[in-house]
């Protein structure tokens, strides 16, 4: 099919010729270049993986893996590759940005602090906060997406003699039309699900998509029989898998290697819950305004790490910053304390808040590992004065944080508040999307997918005199990442020819960025390309880095819509320190973080 039609009216009709995806001049001049008469042989191929691809240690054996790859393309040239072969193998799925192969290949013996670890909150929940349905299904998804910390609200049922997991039971604040704020004391809307049933899913799918350790938050709000009941539920359920960290107080916590295919139990004793002292959130309102018509389509870009990334094309609400959701380390005051031994004996990652202010919590015991929990705003609030204090606090000890209460329709923060101060569990909303939860599986992506990632050796090492990271320093630039956007093809196979518009063929632009520290932070834009399933932008960026360890590259696509807010045409997010440099074929992700079977770019990394 060389033309397609639009219908505009009953009586006129519009005609487009379609575009066939072509190599762009440089890539014709690379071709020239490693090739012969036409024809790029193994040897010709294996040089340039080498020295452009940047790939050291490529074999002519690999190159040879190539070509023979190509062999099934009527095009394939029986000596080797020609120019059109070549330009399939660059644009193919063999050629990601991310190599694939090498797994989870970063040192997985270190103690669980010493890593960035996947991490869910209120991992039941299948939408909102406040209504929607409670169901193992989110779980099991979560899981199978790589997630390894699965959180779980446990209440007593409504006779009081099982066990359930809901959301609710106290007060949620409710932002109404922006202005408007209900508070409802004691909500049960959530409908629950049996714990017994989410236990049994974990134990199915725990061990899909990655073999290290699934840890089991716990939010406890049971009494005495009903923890023991708990206790039984989880020894029967998960037997041998469940790890149990002994009688004495852990020194340190165990590696993720030593910890394979085990069950790990976090909660808070509760016989310490009335030892703990609420930190209160001291929140201000979110700042609203009108944004510029750019901002409409994207959402505004993050210039600081204060509040949350904002919404994009109102798909997200724009929340106050009023949090109402309870501590999890806090548990429920009301209920007695005499705590079943049996159920104490499953926690193997303590959590709590010693007595006292911030800098009791930050106090780091040489003797003793634990957990605490803050939520977005009380780490926001935290970091302004006790930065370094967090750092080196994760360096033995795991910090979690989670969202705020008001977060009613499951959206997320920015991760980088966490990860650049060391905490481990940055826990977000999975059955959300959104740009922040882009992120967060951009930065997953790393270490072949395993839900654990090696924390940078700068926020886990002192120097000579005990000093620490600081992520307020001002820092001279490492290295600066260039991207170069050639073209990108995949929307005419898996979209409706009127899905972006009715009348033409789409106008795409691609935004380009990365989310970092504050310092590397931004984005930047190719120009729009009107009627074209295949655009050529050919466009090159820099990104000069000052910490690229924790830097995200974020691609977005979107087609330009004169009357309306622009239409999505893909998205990914990518580790830089993973990036594989070289001319590579990137495939792009629906909102949920789903890939296209058929949409990608082509992309050109330098490292410079």
């Amino acid at each position: 099919m060389s033309k397609q039609t639009y219908r505009v009216c009953l009586c006129f009709s519009r005609r487009f010729k379609l575009a066939v995806a072509e190599a762009p001049e440089e890539i014709k001049a690379l071709f020239n270049q490693y090739s012969e008469n036409g024809i790029m042989t193994d040897n010709h191929l294996h040089r340039f993986l080498i020295e452009v691809q940047k790939q050291e240690k490529a074999t002519l054996e690999e190159a040879q893996v190539i070509v023979e790859s190509l062999k099934h393309l009527a095009l394939f040239h029986r000596k080797g590759l020609n120019l059109e072969a070549f330009f399939k193998y660059l644009f193919g799925d063999n050629n990601p940005p991310l190599d694939l192969k090498l797994g989870a290949h970063h040192d997985m013996t270190a103690p669980l602090s010493h890593y960035f670890i996947h991490t869910g909150h209120n991992s039941y929940l299948t939408g909102n906060q406040l209504s929607s349905d409670c169901s193992d299904v989110p779980i099991i998804n979560a899981l199978k997406k790589g997630v390894r910390v699965i959180e779980l609200d446990i209440w007593p049922n409504s006779d009081k003699d099982d066990v359930e997991v809901l959301h609710g039971r106290y007060t949620v604040v409710v932002l109404m039309l922006e202005s408007l704020i209900w508070v409802l004391n004691d909500v049960t809307l959530t409908t629950p699900v049996q714990l017994i049933k989410c236990l049994r899913s974990i134990k199915e799918h725990a061990f899909t998509a990655s073999e290290f350790p699934v840890v089991i938050t716990l939010e406890d709000h049971l009494t005495p029989d009903l923890q023991s009941k708990v206790s039984q539920m989880v020894t029967q359920t998960f037997g041998d898998t469940l790890f149990f960290p002994g009688s004495e107080c852990l020194k340190e916590f165990p590696s993720p290697e030593s910890l394979k295919k085990r069950i790990i139990i976090s909660t808070k004793p509760p016989k310490e819950y009335l030892e703990a002292k609420e930190i209160k959130d001291k929140e201000s309102d979110s700042q609203k305004g009108n944004a510029a018509p750019d901002e409409e389509a994207w959402g505004k870009e993050i210039h600081n790490l204060k509040g949350h990334i904002p919404v994009d094309d109102k798909n997200e609400l724009d929340e106050g910053d009023n949090d109402a959701e309870e501590d999890p380390d806090e548990g429920d005051q009301k209920l007695p304390h005499d705590t079943a031994p049996e159920y104490k004996r499953l926690i193997a990652i303590p959590a709590g808040k010693p007595k006292g202010g911030l800098e009791e919590c930050l106090k780091v015991d040489p003797d003793n590992v634990r957990r605490l929990s803050l939520s977005e705003q009380q780490l926001e609030d935290a970091a302004e004065t006790h930065g370094k204090e967090i750092v080196r606090f994760t360096q033995r000890n795991i910090l979690r944080v989670y969202p705020k209460g008001i977060r009613v329709n499951s959206s997320n923060y920015n991760p980088l508040i966490g990860w650049m101060h060391g905490a481990q569990m940055v826990a977000f909303n999975m059955q959300g999307y959104g740009r922040s939860l882009w992120m967060m599986q951009g930065m997953f992506r790393a270490n072949g997918g395993c839900g654990f990632v090696k924390k940078p050796d700068f926020l886990l090492k002192s120097g000579p005199h005990g000093e620490v990271f600081d992520p307020k320093a001002k820092l001279p630039v490492q290295k600066t990442l260039k991207v170069k956007v050639y073209m990108g093809e995949g929307w005419y196979y898996d979209f409706h020819h009127t899905h972006f518009d009715a009348y033409s063929p789409p106008d795409f632009y691609v935004r380009v960025g990365i989310a970092g520290v504050p310092a590397d932070t931004g984005m930047k834009k190719t120009k729009t390309l009107e009627d074209n399933w295949i655009p050529v932008w050919d466009e090159e960026f820099e990104f000069p880095l000052t910490v690229p360890e924790l830097a995200l590259l974020r691609i977005e696509v979107h087609e330009y819509d004169m009357s309306e807010k622009d239409d999505f045409g893909g998205q990914t997010c990518l580790p830089v320190r993973e990036l594989r440099e070289g001319i590579r074929a990137v495939p792009l992700h629906d909102r949920k973080g789903n890939k296209y079977n058929s949409v990608k770019l082509l992309v050109r990394v330098e490292f410079v």
